[in-house]
Order: structure tokens, then C-alpha cells, then sequence
């Protein structure tokens, strides 16, 4: 029989991130430098510097766990988090359409075929959750997360994710620790973590590039500074996805 952390148990390893570990802000910096130098596009830049960029956010929380002990339960096929509501800007909702569109042909159309479809049964539901105000109302997630409308990337028939490499930062950052059922179990688990506090680092180096590409180069699909304050839910960004 597995055993697993129990709710004290992590609560006391993550305080005691705090003494055993920093984040490592340079290294967030540092993709965004090499990029500035490279001769290529300016699209080529953006698409490749965000999704480096989410990359070295996953490889923090892995930097973390292993600093204090903490393995994931987290396995593929668990899609609970999957039906949460994922709120990101537009500036991220674009760097994800182009990145999409540079997948393999094969691919690519899959996720063009199963949005299509997504949108077919799930359109007015999603409608009706993206209603919710996430900015005033406290509760929007757990009223979201109620309806059981799935992330327009999911693939209900996998529980596989159609964008997992370039799948938000609040994908990425939300980690169980414990008995997986917590997540079957119950609409808001208390005892699952949240790493999004990493956005601040991702979104700073991030702005930073597109700040310098917008006075020295050009900023290409990216309308800066105004698509980086424009925040919806992803559910409504996917729409352009197709």
C-alpha cells in the first residue's frame, strides 16, 4: 500500500523551502539574452524565448522538489487540474498559437479537428463559465471548476494534453504531493500546491525581451505594451487556436 505525504507533512516541507532554497532569477534572464543576440526572426525569437522560458519555470519546481524531498504524484492520465480555469494574457495566448502552428502538419491538425469539435459541445458551457468575472468574483474557480467543462487542450479520451509543452504556467505550477484521490475526491483540494508565485520571474524576463524588441527591433504578432494587461480565460483564446 502507497504512503503518501500527508497535509502537514508538505505544508512543513514548503516552509522549509524558504531556508534551503532561491530561485535562480538569472536564469530566466538568460534565455531571453541569448535570443536577443541570435540572427533569426523576430517571431522566431518570441515563439522560442516563451517556450524556453515555461521550460526552465518546470525545471524550478523540479529544482524544489528535490531540495526538500517532495516527489509529485502527479501521473499521466490524471486530468483533474484539467478543468480548472486557466487565465492568461494575450500576449501568452499568442506566443501559444504560434508555437501550435509550428508543430508538425499531423499534429497540428489534430488539435485544429479536436478544437473544432470541443467547441461544437462544449461551446455554450464555455460560454457560460467564462461569464464568471475572475478579477471580482473570489469564488470564480470553484464555480468554474464545478461545471466540469475541460481545458479546450485536453483530450477526454486520453486525459492527454493536446499542448503540453507549451501548456500555460498555472498548468505547469499546480502539483499534488499526496494520495491522488484528493483530486477525484474533492472540487478544490486543500492539499495540492500552487508554484504560480514563478510567474513574476517568467513574466518579468519575458516583458523585459519584448520591452527591448519593441524599442530596438520590431515586436512582430505581439501589439506591446497593450496584449500583455489583456487577461482572459484560455477557454476563450483556444477559439483563435483553429
Amino acid at each position: 500500500m502507497d504512503k503518501y505525504l500527508s497535509f502537514e507533512e508538505i505544508q512543513h516541507k514548503c516552509a522549509k523551502l524558504n531556508d534551503v532554497y532561491q530561485i535562480e532569477e538569472a536564469k530566466f534572464y538568460q534565455v531571453v539574452e541569448m535570443w536577443a543576440d541570435r540572427d533569426t526572426s523576430t517571431e522566431q525569437k518570441l515563439v522560442a524565448s516563451f517556450q524556453e522560458l515555461l521550460q526552465v519555470v518546470s525545471d524550478e519546481i523540479t529544482a524544489m522538489e528535490q531540495a526538500v524531498d517532495l516527489p509529485s504524484t502527479c501521473r499521466m492520465g490524471c486530468a483533474f487540474c484539467c478543468y480548472f480555469p486557466i487565465i492568461i494574457n494575450k500576449m501568452e495566448a499568442k506566443l501559444m498559437k504560434k508555437a501550435i502552428e509550428n508543430f508538425p502538419n499531423q499534429r497540428r491538425q489534430t488539435i485544429q479537428r479536436h478544437l473544432n469539435r470541443y467547441y461544437e459541445k462544449y461551446g455554450e458551457q464555455v460560454e457560460q463559465v467564462t461569464a464568471l468575472d475572475f478579477e471580482a468574483d473570489e469564488d470564480f474557480k470553484y464555480k468554474y471548476k464545478q461545471r466540469l467543462v475541460p481545458c479546450p487542450m485536453l483530450d477526454t479520451e486520453t486525459n492527454k494534453c493536446l499542448a503540453y509543452e507549451v501548456r500555460p504556467l498555472p498548468c505547469r505550477t499546480y502539483v499534488n504531493y499526496t494520495d491522488p484521490k484528493v483530486c477525484e475526491e474533492n472540487v478544490m483540494p486543500k492539499e495540492t500546491i500552487s508554484f504560480e508565485f514563478l510567474y513574476n520571474e517568467y513574466m518579468g524576463a519575458l516583458n523585459e525581451f519584448v520591452q527591448y524588441l519593441y524599442e530596438y527591433e520590431d515586436t512582430a504578432f505581439i501589439e506591446y505594451p497593450n496584449d500583455i494587461y489583456r487577461t482572459d480565460y484560455l477557454a476563450q483564446y483556444a477559439k483563435t487556436f483553429k
